[in-house]
């Protein structure tokens, strides 16, 4: 039986699916508007409750998701005269955005005194799997606190995997990132060092896929790279650039030499810089091209 209330905050690319999905299972739900309004129609549409802030979404609910870009944006809508905090209740925070896991250990320390609970959540795949409730999740918390949630959890996650306490969802987050972006950035290096050879994507393409280094990211970053399709893999490099700075300096406080993280991270950061933040990830292969006088495709 549904007896939590849930409050939801970020319905974006990620959280409208999510978000939907919860309301389908037949949850209560309340959400928080941001600039699109769209996501937010579409789900009192359905039956959701819009708060003004967070203090008042606080108060209507027992568990709020986040889903929102970093560590930034999950300390304005917690701290503050109207966050989270602010409602006097107890809560159980459940982090889904990406953020940096010092910063998550530090606040469900000091929220633990409040009555909050804080535990990270990210998650894995795409805005589709968020639709078709198919994510990946890792969640780092007490074991009682996530055999809580998993409940609304698994309304729009396939496979959850409890990874420690608080803070070791977000760690595992970023070595997930790490991974994808890190191939991201060499598809784009050897594309562009196969363009200068006069190897052709193609031709590329019909050597990695199906063999041993073909797997899920590199046939949504391909189907940008062969398709043209820019919505293919909706993850902007702008995020790719945050996720591989907070992985690096994750490395720094640990005193971890990390040459393969910061050389990802220079290349995000190459196309930040260059003003290219709000394009997807798979775009970084016309922009490796560029610099190296090369065409689009």
């Amino acid at each position: 039986m549904v007896t939590d209330r849930i409050g939801f905050i970020g319905v974006g690319l990620m959280g409208q699916g999510m978000a939907t999905n919860i309301l389908a299972a037949g949850y209560p739900l309340s959400v928080m508007g941001h600039r699109n309004r769209a996501p937010v129609e579409a789900l009192v549409g359905r039956g959701a409750t819009e708060a003004a802030t967070p203090k008042a979404l606080a108060a209507a609910s027992d568990i709020v998701l986040l889903c929102v870009t970093g560590s930034d944006q999950v300390r304005a809508v917690i701290e503050g005269e109207d966050g989270l905090a602010a409602a006097g209740t107890k809560l159980t925070i459940v982090d889904c955005s990406t953020s940096d896991p010092s910063v998550t250990t530090r606040l469900a320390a000091d929220l633990a005194p409040r009555g909050i609970v804080l535990i990270d959540a990210p998650l894995s795949r795409t805005p589709k799997d968020a639709w078709e409730g198919t994510l990946d999740v890792m969640i780092g918390g007490a074991a009682v606190d996530v055999a809580r949630v998993r409940p609304v959890i698994e309304t729009f996650a396939r496979r959850v995997v409890h990874t420690g306490p608080t803070g070791t969802g977000h760690t595992m987050k970023l070595l997930n990132n790490f991974l994808s972006l890190g191939y991201g950035a060499l598809y784009a290096e050897a594309l562009m060092l196969g363009q200068k050879s006069g190897l052709t994507a193609e031709v590329f393409d019909q050597v990695i896929r199906g063999g041993r280094m073909d797997c899920p990211f590199y046939q949504t970053f391909f189907k940008y790279v062969i398709e043209r399709d820019r919505d293919a893999h909706q993850f902007t490099l702008e995020n790719a650039l945050k996720d591989t700075s907070y992985l690096n300096a994750f490395a720094q406080s640990r005193g971890a030499a990390n040459p393969m993280a910061a050389a990802v991270r220079n290349s995000y950061a190459i196309a930040v810089g260059t003003g290219h933040g709000g394009d997807y990830v798979p775009m970084l292969s016309d922009i490796i091209a560029a610099l190296n006088g090369l065409p689009p495709r």
